[in-house]
């Protein structure tokens, strides 16, 4: 059972309109969009802030899509927030240019070389570095300024800190699983 009990329909207009923004029509929003709306004045923030969008948090359109999509379910495994893995995968991460393969790799302790590129291995390292350990030694982040550049490494790590936080929003509410399986995972 959830901790904080998400709103339901009928919505506010406000929210019906955030909604809209955020999910297609006649499907329902995620549980935890639902969970965060129980702080209106919050949520319709974050949506007309633009910091959250219908591929999710901090969509800039900085970031190819692989990357991000990568980031965000390693950030996930890392933070043990199975609820939006499980969001992401069923809804967007194949969408975003990931395999059946390395969408179920990302969950490995030890992700396959054979399956990534150097530069999405350096990336999947630093989500767990910032997660697990909140520290960047000096030879990955030698290892990462190989592949990116600085503005890339702040945006990365700003999506690595912003879905830690959604962890703790999923630690908290404790949201119950979406029925979406676009992928027809289980």
């Amino acid at each position: 059972m959830p901790r904080i009990e998400p709103v339901t329909a009928p919505y506010s207009a406000a929210l019906q309109q955030r909604f809209a923004r955020l999910v297609p029509p006649d499907t329902v929003p995620p549980a935890i969009f639902r969970a965060v709306a129980r702080n209106e004045g919050l949520f319709l923030h974050l949506v007309d802030s633009g910091l959250l969008g219908p591929t999710g948090l901090l969509d800039r359109r900085v970031l190819p899509k692989p990357l991000r999509e990568l980031l965000i379910l390693r950030t996930c495994v890392a933070a043990g927030n199975d609820y939006e893995w499980h969001l992401h995968v069923d809804t967007i991460s194949a969408r975003m240019g990931l395999s059946a393969e390395q969408i179920e790799d990302t969950r490995s302790e030890v992700p396959s070389s054979g399956l990534w590129s150097a530069e999405q291995l350096a990336a999947m390292r630093l989500a767990d570095a910032l997660v697990r350990r909140l520290a960047v030694d000096d030879s990955l982040y030698a290892e990462l300024r190989g592949h990116f550049d600085e503005p890339t490494l702040i945006e990365m790590t700003q999506l690595v800190g912003l879905y830690t936080g959604v962890a703790m929003l999923v630690a908290l509410a404790r949201p119950g699983r979406d029925a979406y399986r676009a992928n027809k995972r289980e």
